[in-house]
């Protein structure tokens, strides 16, 4: 187990101890005070965040990890065209070779200018499966938005991951929460998920409960207790507090579709044996959901954003099951027994953005 697999394990246990706990927890003490710090500064209008000519929505989360933005950014952007806007999706563009000190436009919303290696997993995956979005990477949002608007004549803005990335000033802050894994052992980062502590609570201007299941009544029951957080603007105990409707708190329902050939799109039959292999930041979910209709001989689970190569899946004789943000990276090796899990996102888009 390598040091990185070591800290996620730490982070998602709630009796989390031992030293390389205890050293991470005296680094977590000075992380907080920088977060706590930067936060109290922008709050205070001492920094001011920049505004663009656009309506700005961010879409991110407390943790570090897969919680499951792709989606929900893909899902805002389609209603966005949907009703005739045109957006820009900006992304940090991490895992990706191009430099992100300067502005890339991934797609202009018609034509794809990069690779997945290139371009990072997701910004690719956004660019290639939503028709009319621009999709643009630069580490300096502000500019990469400026960019979209005054070159690319976008009117709606979406931030991926941009919930920590208070340069940019947005209209619209969406907090995603995994719904299995929540916020770990609730340390600040390196001991635990957390980006940031309570005080990040009083900017969320809607959260959404990432439900990666069959079932979701166990969402239906933390949107519930995540209201009452959002009314007591803490992550500490809520059990007191009084059931209450909150419009600020939405369900965004993640389910297995079907499995097709990456190459040829031909599905894949259930009851297969497989092989299932992912990089992304939380992957238990992806392998349960394999585990309902195929026989899985093994699972192989890579560092998030791994850029693939040849020798990681040459010994493989099964077919090789992997998500779709890992299948853009895969396809590179034009091998013909790939395929890829295709997810069904239920959103409320509408009452999200309203």
């Amino acid at each position: 187990m390598n040091l990185k697999t070591k800290i996620t394990k730490i982070h998602y246990d709630k009796n989390a101890k031992g030293a390389l706990f205890l050293l991470l927890k005296l680094c977590s003490y000075f992380y907080g005070i920088a977060s706590r710090i930067k936060n109290y500064l922008y709050d205070k209008n001492i920094i001011k965040s920049k505004k663009v000519n656009a309506f700005v929505v961010s879409v991110g989360n407390f943790t570090t990890g897969g919680v499951g933005k792709t989606p929900v950014v893909a899902e805002i952007a389609r209603y966005y065209i949907k009703n005739g806007e045109k957006p820009a999706i900006i992304s940090r563009g991490y895992g990706g070779k191009l430099c992100n000190k300067i502005v890339h436009v991934i797609s202009d919303g018609v034509n794809l200018y990069y690779n997945a290696l290139l371009s990072g997993d997701e910004p690719y995956w956004l660019a290639v499966n939503i028709d009319g979005c621009a999709v643009l990477t630069c580490s300096n949002r502000y500019k990469a938005a400026k960019y979209a608007i005054e070159e690319l004549g976008c009117n709606k803005i979406i931030l991926d991951d941009g919930f920590q990335h208070r340069k940019l000033y947005r209209d619209l802050d969406i907090v995603l929460v995994d719904s299995e894994k929540m916020f770990g052992n609730e340390c600040l980062l390196p001991a635990g998920p957390l980006r940031e502590g309570n005080e990040g609570f009083k900017r969320i201007s809607k959260l959404v409960i990432v439900s990666k299941n069959i079932n979701h009544a166990r969402a239906e029951k933390l949107a519930n207790i995540m209201g009452k957080k959002l009314f007591s603007n803490s992550l500490s105990d809520v059990s007191d507090l009084p059931n209450q409707e909150n419009s600020k708190v939405i369900i965004c329902k993640t389910e297995p579709d079907y499995i097709y050939n990456i190459l040829s799109g031909e599905h894949l039959q259930k009851g297969t044996e497989i092989v299932a292999i992912s990089a992304i930041g939380q992957p238990e979910q992806f392998y349960k959901f394999l585990e309902n209709d195929y026989k899985i001989n093994d699972k192989i689970s890579f560092d998030d954003h791994h850029i693939y190569t040849e020798n990681d899946i040459k010994n493989i004789k099964y077919p090789i099951v992997t998500t779709e943000k890992d299948a853009v990276k895969l396809a590179i090796l034009n091998k013909s027994n790939i395929y890829a899990l295709k997810l069904k996102t239920t959103l409320p888009v509408e009452s999200l953005l309203n």
